[in-house]
């Protein structure tokens, strides 16, 4: 494990740019200018290297070997679980089980904590500004107990009413959910407020923090709520990790949500005992070499430093709007007050995804679609967006060649 470099005096983009081997690729003849940052991010060179590094030197499974092979990768994959805990100011290294992502760590807490607790009547608390990932699940459980989901409003700037949404904390509201930070619009939400109002009636509140991660420091123990599920790979590193945190006295009143191995202590066809939190909720064989390339990442994290990653960041997204505004028939979907760097927008008469296949050829990655966000669409009126989201190792340089090439694309349509 390497430890955090000190964090820079001065931030040198071109510098952070080397590092990201596929930023220096061209697409369609054109330099790659990848604005898809929402939807999974790039990956330093020391991410690919220490899991390289892991296949080549120290691959076997975990906790199941005394060998030396296995020791190593358990320590490593452990390892992993350290930092995690300690990027996100965890109380507890055994409070963050590892999953493959946001959407496994929400499906865990319906069908483990919320599920056995649901009766009819019962209500899940969710806004319209969710991923699927955060409706579809409650869904799911809301139909086997006979229970409801329910959606706080939004207003036009992609705000959260934030006052609607704790008038609609009724004693029927069994678990509570926000976004930290929409994935469409970029609004940060004010999690440590919601948490504070939900304690005090006694609802627990799950925060989806996969759009945060990436972009600012995150305290489970400072924002008071008691979940909090994030994905690695929106954070360079690899798919198929993430992790959700959850306060030990959840965890440990919770069944186990899979079953099969390490997650015991001993099988019987008369019962079985199982291992405590985290290993309860572990089955199986997990993505080690994924997990030491998370770890990899939030070293890469900590020599660059959150500060400085933000400072960039609130730069590039600043100087898109404002570029985007001369756009003509350009509209904007969400302009919170407190956003991270996620822009989506259309251009009156243009299809989304004729401009996102369009820009495409112009080498520039965006999204077009619905994100993942029916609801959200639906509030607004419009089947799909483009969203431009970006990245500290992105330039103004990108952003100018990218409107240049959106005023290109708007007259091929128009």
């Amino acid at each position: 494990m390497t430890t955090p470099a000190t964090t820079p005096t001065v931030f040198d983009v071109q510098r952070i740019r080397a590092d990201f081997p596929l930023l220096a690729r061209s697409v369609h003849g054109k330099p790659l200018v990848y604005f898809d940052n929402a939807n999974t991010s790039q990956k330093p060179v020391t991410v690919i290297e220490a899991m390289n590094t892991h296949y080549r030197e120290h691959n076997a499974n975990v906790s199941r070997a005394v060998h030396q092979l296995g020791e190593e990768a358990t320590a490593a994959y452990e390892g992993a679980r350290d930092k995690l805990a300690q990027f996100i100011n965890a109380p507890s290294r055994n409070e963050l089980i590892l999953t493959s992502g946001t959407t496994q760590a929400i499906n865990l807490v319906a069908y483990s904590y919320a599920l056995p607790r649901l009766a009819p009547g019962d209500a899940i608390l969710t806004t319209v500004m969710e991923h699927h990932a955060n409706i579809v699940p409650w869904q799911l459980v809301a139909q086997r107990s006979g229970a409801m989901v329910k959606a706080a409003p939004i207003n036009q700037r992609g705000e959260l009413i934030v006052e609607q949404y704790l008038a609609m904390l009724t004693p029927e509201v069994k678990l509570a959910c926000v976004t930290h930070v929409s994935n469409v619009l970029g609004t940060v939400n004010p999690v440590r407020e919601i948490a504070r109002e939900c304690r005090r009636r006694g609802i627990p509140l799950l925060v989806d923090g996969s759009q945060a991660v990436p972009h600012r420091p995150v305290d489970v123990q400072a924002l008071g709520c008691d979940f909090y599920a994030f994905t690695g790979h929106k954070m360079l590193a690899p798919t198929g990790t993430g992790g959700l945190w959850a306060k030990r006295e959840h965890l440990e009143a919770m069944p186990p949500f899979f079953g099969g191995g390490e997650m015991i202590r001993e099988v019987r066809f008369d019962g079985t005992t199982f291992a405590a939190p985290p290993h309860k909720f572990e089955a199986g064989t997990p993505n080690i070499a994924g997990f030491v390339g998370l770890a990899a990442a939030i070293d890469y994290y900590h020599s660059v430093g959150f500060e400085a990653i933000h400072v960039h960041e609130q730069q590039l997204l600043a100087y898109a709007t404002e570029r985007l505004r001369d756009v003509p028939g350009l509209r904007i979907f969400g302009e919170a007050a407190e956003k991270e760097p996620v822009i989506s927008f259309l251009i009156e008469g243009a299809q989304a995804t004729d401009m996102a296949t369009l820009l495409d050829l112009q080498g520039i990655a965006v999204r077009s679609g619905h994100h993942c966000a029916h609801p959200l669409m639906q509030f607004y009126g419009v089947p799909a967006t483009l969203r431009a989201s970006l990245a500290f190792y992105n330039t103004r340089e990108e952003i100018d060649h990218f409107v240049t090439a959106l005023l290109k694309v708007r007259k091929l349509l128009m």
